[in-house]
C-alpha cells in the first residue's frame, strides 16, 4: 500500500505549493510566505520548508542562467538570418554544447538548434545516450526534435515559449509524455517565455 505524506499532513502539500510560488515569482519572498494569514506553519516543519525553498531557488536560478545562454544563441541566429531559436545542452551542471538554428547556413532541414547540440554532446561524450543532461531551448521543440530527445534519453527539457503551430511537447503533440514510448522526459516550460517569444516575433515582423 502506498502511503502519502500529503494525505495525512495536507499542510506539507500547501506549504510546498506556496514555496513553489515563491520560487517562480520574483516578487514573492519567504517572509511573505511565513507572514501569510492563510497558513500557519508548525515550527517542526520549518527546517523542511527552508530546505525545500533552497532546492527550488537553486534550480530556478540555474534554469534562468542557462536559458539566458540559449537566448544568446537565438539572437546570434537572428543576426545570421536564421529563425532565432537557441539551445544549450548542460551536463553535470556545465554547458557541454550550444547552438542556434543553422538550417539555412548548412542547407540542412534537420539543423535545428536542438539537433545540433544533441549531436555535439553525443560526440563529446562518445555516447549517443545523454544521461545526466538537461536541454534548454528557447521555443517548444518540434516533433523531429522531440523524437531526437527521446532517442538520446535526455532526462530533462526546459524551454521558453510555447509553439502553437508546431510544438510537440504540449501545443500540437505530446510526444515527450506519451506513455507508449519507453522514455519520458521531465519538462519545465515558460522559463523566460516572454523574452523568447519577443525575439521570434521581432524577427518575423522585420521580414514582413
Amino acid at each position: 500500500m502506498r502511503v502519502s505524506l500529503f494525505r495525512h499532513f495536507p499542510i506539507v502539500k500547501q506549504s510546498a505549493v506556496l514555496f513553489l510560488h515563491c520560487a517562480l515569482c520574483p516578487s514573492a519572498s519567504i517572509h511573505s510566505f511565513f507572514a501569510s494569514s492563510v497558513l500557519s506553519v508548525p515550527s517542526a516543519l520549518t527546517p523542511f520548508l527552508l530546505f525545500l525553498h533552497a532546492i527550488l531557488s537553486a534550480e530556478m536560478d540555474a534554469d534562468l542562467q542557462f536559458m539566458q545562454e540559449a537566448l544568446a544563441e537565438a539572437r546570434a541566429s537572428a543576426s545570421a538570418g536564421e529563425v532565432p531559436i537557441g539551445a544549450v545542452l548542460v551536463y553535470d551542471g556545465k554547458i557541454l554544447a550550444r547552438s542556434g538554428n543553422r538550417t539555412i547556413r548548412d542547407n540542412d532541414p534537420t539543423a535545428h538548434a536542438e539537433i545540433i547540440v544533441l549531436r555535439e554532446a553525443a560526440r563529446l561524450l562518445s555516447n549517443y545516450r545523454l544521461a545526466n543532461t538537461a536541454l534548454y531551448v528557447t521555443i517548444e521543440p518540434c516533433s523531429m526534435c522531440a523524437g531526437a530527445i527521446i532517442q538520446a534519453r535526455v532526462p530533462r527539457l526546459i524551454y521558453g515559449a510555447d509553439d502553437p503551430k508546431g510544438g510537440a511537447v504540449r501545443s500540437c503533440f505530446e510526444i515527450l509524455s506519451n506513455p507508449s514510448l519507453n522514455h519520458q522526459v521531465e519538462v519545465s516550460s515558460g522559463v523566460l517565455a516572454a523574452e523568447a517569444a519577443s525575439i521570434l516575433q521581432s524577427f518575423f515582423a522585420a521580414r514582413r
